[in-house]
């Protein structure tokens, strides 16, 4: 008796494919229902979107907090490896953000995306609200310490999360006996709950992204590209430039496997991407790099950290934009105050991720100080959404190989690959 052919299981799409998909239909979305003629569909996706991210930013707190106190109390109480390690990170951010800075300052000198553009007309006051927040270095440093936990927690402010929880890790670890083991049991299971949690709000993602997508090109239209075509080329030439001969020889160095390393994070690539926001990204991020076998501490430490200080796309945008302002406006800078001007805005671009439109808020601020037009910035507002979405990936990416490095230095990379991420 012959037995049938048995007919071949059929694949289903992975959540990478769909999001890909929801992001073609977003962009018909907003293209065939202009926000201006159907508000209603408008009104729609920004209440899916709104959703979505509001879904993404309550895990973040439980999710940073259990995993940074298990990642530095639960692997022994040497503390010297937590401070070498926060040693190295800050170095490695430092280095990398100092490239791309100059990368950008290079890349709008010899483009001049900024000559010819008419500043006359433009609207300054968006730009004039946003310059009223005055950002210092030492406000920043003073923002790092919360007064209140659950204030920090509330507004979700990542860096103040991280800065309470290294210490409660700290403390945590010169504690004995059963307290110790009860505070870390717990941690421990928060974690993995909030990464099922994280695995159920990732199946909402398509909708979310989809919706983002078509608010944002329903709001800005794609004839919106045409006017600033070239500042949005050199901005996104200049990030390709930035990951050809920076990330990617750094990948080398490190002896990070590239295409093994990107089926793990192009995920949570697409949904920065897609959102503009690196909260959205950040706790897939973190699921998927413990996926690729780095360490949780590292991750726990490294990634959070890294969205205050190692924004390389928002420092390389910030070089172009500042620059493409004195363009507009017709005034020559010299090199010394273009060098002045970019020591200023990587001191003020530290530890501002959490506040709206941050890149914009410094950016502002630093204008106002050098006395260059705001009238550039709400120029620039008008194609922001799009170099947002470039400038946001990029620095989840960054974070991501930053990651990857420290484990290389501190001798934990996988030398074994794990378990291939879906695709």
């Amino acid at each position: 008796m012959t037995e049938l052919p048995t007919a071949a299981p059929k694949r289903s799409l992975s959540s990478t494919q769909w999001i890909a998909i929801a992001m073609v239909l977003g962009i018909l979305v907003g293209w065939l229902c202009p926000a201006s003629e159907y508000p209603a569909v408008f009104v729609g996706a920004k209440a899916i979107s709104s959703v979505f991210l509001r879904m993404i930013k309550s895990l973040i707190v439980p999710l940073l907090f259990s995993t940074l106190v298990v990642g530095i109390a639960g692997h022994g109480d040497d503390m010297k490896k937590v401070g070498r390690l926060a040693f190295r990170s800050i170095l490695y951010f430092e280095i990398v953000t100092t490239i791309a800075l100059f990368l950008g300052l290079g890349a709008v000198n010899l483009v001049k995306p900024g000559v010819g553009v008419q500043l006359a007309g433009a609207s300054a006051q968006t730009a004039k609200d946003l310059s009223q927040t005055k950002i210092t270095f030492a406000g920043v440093i003073e923002h790092m310490v919360p007064q209140s936990f659950f204030e920090a927690a509330t507004h979700n402010e990542v860096l103040q999360i991280v800065f309470f929880a290294i210490l409660f890790a700290v403390g945590l670890s010169r504690v004995k006996g059963k307290p110790k083991q009860f505070m870390l049991d717990f941690c421990e299971s928060l974690s993995e709950v909030m990464f099922k949690f994280t695995g159920l709000v990732m199946s909402f993602a398509p909708f979310g992204i989809g919706a983002a997508i078509a608010v944002t090109v329903g709001q800005s239209g794609l004839g919106v590209l045409k006017s600033l075509a070239l500042l949005v080329a050199t901005l996104y030439g200049a990030l390709a430039v930035f990951i050809i001969f920076v990330l990617i020889p750094v990948a080398l160095i490190a002896r990070v496997p590239i295409r093994r390393f990107w089926s793990f994070i192009k995920e949570p690539w697409l949904i920065a991407f897609s959102t503009a926001s690196s909260e959205a990204a950040l706790p897939l991020a973190m699921q998927q790099l413990e996926k690729f076998g780095i360490p949780k501490r590292i991750i726990a430490f490294v990634l959070p950290t890294g969205y205050s200080f190692n924004l390389d796309g928002s420092t390389l945008y910030l070089a172009i934009a500042a620059v493409f302002a004195a363009q507009a406006g017709g005034i020559e800078m010299t090199l010394g105050q273009q060098l002045l001007m970019m020591l200023t805005l990587m001191l003020t671009s530290k530890g501002v991720a959490a506040v709206p439109r941050a890149s914009l808020v410094i950016l502002s601020g630093a204008l106002t100080m050098f006395g260059l037009p705001l009238e550039a910035v709400a120029v620039i507002l008008g194609v922001d959404a799009v170099m947002d979405m470039a400038r946001t990936s990029i620095n989840l990416v960054g974070n991501c190989l930053a990651a990857a490095v420290m484990a290389r230095w501190e001798g934990e990379f996988p030398d074994q690959p794990p378990a291939e991420a879906a695709v």
